[in-house]
């Protein structure tokens, strides 16, 4: 289903990043250089490698377009480069002068973003490549960068664990730590979730960070109901910190690289593992999928670049993956759960479950007691996660039976909300579950556990338009 095609080599340090264009890839280096090859055959364009950089090139990215390239680096510069000829067409110096981390172009190629290791964010104007807007986060450096599909607005991530957001006037809409130990990377992917129109639409956002794992939050952005970042799911494919991750073009797929030398691609819809690839020998860095071809490009400290192909025909089966888990819970084998724990962290219980026969229908009907009564399980913080892990398995599944989008079903119910509404800390959910959570629980949060800062309740009108038109178009 996947192949490695082309070994790059010509980096004489460790690779940080590599980004693709329609027709491009770069890669960047601490051997402070950028290098540019032609998709066609993999060659290198006769004005590569570009050089102006006296540090480390920690990053590099290519404007939508394709024409223009960015590279930032420890120098505290972030460098505009023509990509046809390779000639500098700017120099844009970070004000604090701090080595920049990241940068990213907005997805209209009106501005970039460039962030550094004080913890600054510069919003640069591409036109004039002057300084539009600045801020700062309060804590760690900025080592990750991403805009939303419709470039209302971006996120950073920093090395303290914080996921900050932003909108396209340089103005915080909201801060939460995502990773203990620090964020690595972050990716949007580029297809909305639902299929609301253009004034609710749902984008999966992956962060990825220094605790081994990547989670999953679905983003939502409106004019007149504002910003909301809600957490989803985790993925625990790495057994080491993970340095990388991104989005396939057409969102089916998601990409993670890690210390564990290994590379994971997931099906983004099922979040199972498709491939696994070691080939690298030292700390993956970074990944990157083409944008029109299903190419994977892998950067690593053993100062490589590898590049993969999928098989087109093997990817079309997989997209049955969906309607078979569906009905798995029927038809997995002991074999399956004992993958399926392997893939969640809990390869120590594999034996456990074998020794008594617990097959796909069994998992699903696992308890608490049962738990600790027939399969001996004696750590508690053991079993609240196979619990936990159980839990997210019926809700995906039967989430993926109704074929009903996550974000209109309610947190507190799990079934699709037919009068949501926005409580205080920034959710939505079926009005009468709230209403009955907020008197049973003293005004807690469902999804952060902490108090509610008030008990308004505001009509989510934009939702449930979003809800009723689902309604009308997949069940006549």
């Amino acid at each position: 289903m996947v192949k490695l095609i082309h070994t790059l080599a010509d980096h004489s340090d460790d690779v940080n990043c590599c980004a693709f264009s329609p027709s491009l890839l770069a890669t960047c280096s601490l051997d402070k250089t950028i290098r540019v090859y032609s998709l066609s055959n993999f060659t290198e364009l006769p004005h590569s490698p570009l050089k102006f950089h006296t540090y480390a090139v920690h990053c590099c990215c290519f404007s939508p377009s394709g024409h223009l390239l960015a590279s930032c680096s420890t120098d505290g510069t972030t460098v505009l480069w023509n990509t046809q000829n390779g000639q500098t067409l700017a120099v844009m110096e970070q004000p604090s002068g701090s080595p920049v981390r990241v940068c990213r172009f907005s997805p209209h190629s009106t501005c970039l973003v460039s962030g550094a290791a004080d913890g600054t964010v510069v919003l640069w104007n591409i036109q004039t490549y002057k300084l539009y807007r600045c801020g700062s986060v309060k804590d760690g450096s900025l080592v990750a960068c991403a805009f939303s599909p419709s470039g209302d607005l971006f996120v950073t991530g920093s090395s303290c664990g914080d996921l900050t957001v932003w909108d396209d006037k340089m103005r915080c809409l909201h801060s939460e730590k995502a990773h203990d130990l620090g964020v690595t990377c972050c990716d949007f992917s580029s297809q909305p979730v639902s299929d609301g129109e253009q004034d609710f639409q749902f984008f999966r956002l992956a962060s990825c960070g220094q605790d081994c794992q990547i989670k999953i939050w679905i983003v939502s952005f409106t004019h007149i109901l504002g910003f909301g970042l809600k957490y989803k799911s985790t993925l625990s494919g790495h057994s080491a910190p993970v340095l990388a991750c991104a989005f396939s073009h057409d969102g089916q797929m998601l990409v993670s690289g890690s210390v564990d030398k290994s590379v994971v691609v997931y099906d983004t819809n099922t979040e199972n593992i498709l491939h696994t690839l070691t080939q690298h020998t030292r700390y993956v860095t970074t990944c990157a999928f083409a944008l029109n071809t299903l190419l994977l490009a892998t950067g690593s400290m053993d100062k490589t670049v590898n590049i993969w192909q999928f098989d087109t025909e093997a990817l079309c089966q997989a997209g049955s993956m969906e309607d078979q888990l569906k009905q798995f819970t029927d038809d997995w084998s002991e074999e399956d759960v004992s993958t399926w724990l392997s893939e969640q962290g809990l390869k120590d219980l594999v034996d456990v479950f074998k020794m008594n026969n617990i097959d796909g229908k069994e998992l699903l009907n696992l308890t608490k007691e049962s738990l600790a009564d027939d399969l001996k399980i004696e750590s508690l913080g053991l079993r609240s996660k196979v619990l936990r892990k159980i839990e997210e398995l019926r809700t995906k599944v039967k989430s993926l039976s109704s074929g009903i989008p996550d974000e209109f079903l309610c947190p507190i119910t799990r079934e699709l909300m037919k009068d949501p509404v926005i409580a205080s800390d920034g959710y939505s959910y079926e009005k009468e579950a709230i209403e009955n959570w907020i008197g049973k629980k003293k005004r807690t949060s469902p999804m952060t556990n902490l108090i509610l800062p008030s008990v308004v309740l505001t009509p989510n009108r934009t939702l449930k338009m979003a809800i009723d038109r689902w309604l009308e178009t997949h069940q006549k």
